[in-house]
């Protein structure tokens, strides 16, 4: 990436004050661009901006559609808007209340929605979803999640032809390293993580800084839309 790349360039990250989210943030900072990160939660979006720097922030909560709306109309349009907000938890399908699950699908789907059906973006811009690998490869240990991230990968590719010439991409990562997991004791974390690891041919996971960085690329790519781009360490292929 060149230093300058998104110069003068306005970034709206939603979900900007951790994992991915934070870690796109702070890769377009470095390339210029002038960065509003999203997050329901202040401390975080306090610390996330203390550790970025010179960036704006907005409380709100992604599945709330007027508070994005209100986000939109009292801005400029952006050049490029990030979705990778999330508050959710996962397991198989029928171990779980439907109450949970009508609530994965409210934050990590419909607040995806929300911001698309409200984003306002300028012509040369884009819009960027983050989904998962098990879209494209379901499990039955996360079963509505998968389900979830199969159906950003079509979101994304459906806005694609209605929004253009903005345009649409999804970025699907494999398992990442990032805060999201730290419901799990840390021993358990870990060795999820090294289970997973040993399957991939790369023999590791992932890191934010690495989904950043695909994600950053498609803002600079102009011949880029209706993708849906794996970044998973062959995780979909092992």
């Amino acid at each position: 990436m060149n230093r300058g790349a998104l110069s003068g360039q306005t970034v709206a990250v939603f979900g900007g004050s951790s994992g991915i989210g934070f870690a796109t943030a702070q890769a377009a900072r470095a390339l210029g661009a002038r960065i509003t990160i999203a997050s329901r939660t202040p401390i975080r979006l306090r610390e996330a901006a203390a550790a970025i720097g010179e960036v704006q922030t907005a409380a709100l909560d992604i599945r709330d559609a007027a508070a994005v709306a209100e986000f939109f109309a009292s801005r400029d349009p952006f050049h490029h808007v990030v979705v990778s907000a999330a508050e959710l938890s996962v397991g198989p399908l029928r171990r779980r209340s439907l109450a949970d699950e009508r609530e994965a699908m409210e934050s990590k789907f419909w607040g995806a929605v929300h911001v698309a059906h409200a984003a306002r973006i300028r012509p040369e811009g884009s819009l960027t979803l983050v989904s998962g690998m098990i879209g494209t490869r379901p499990t039955g240990s996360a079963t509505m999640l998968s389900a979830i991230n199969a159906a950003l990968d079509t979101l994304a590719k459906a806005l694609a032809t209605e929004m253009a010439p903005v345009r649409v991409n999804c970025v699907s990562p494999g398992r990442i390293e990032t805060p999201w997991w730290d419901f799990l004791p840390l021993a358990e974390r870990q060795a999820l993580f090294d289970r997973t690891a040993a399957a991939l041919p790369l023999k590791r996971i992932g890191k934010p800084e690495e989904i950043a960085a695909q994600v950053v690329h498609l803002m600079q790519n102009g011949f880029m839309t209706g993708s849906v781009v794996l970044v998973d360490g062959g995780g979909s292929v092992a």
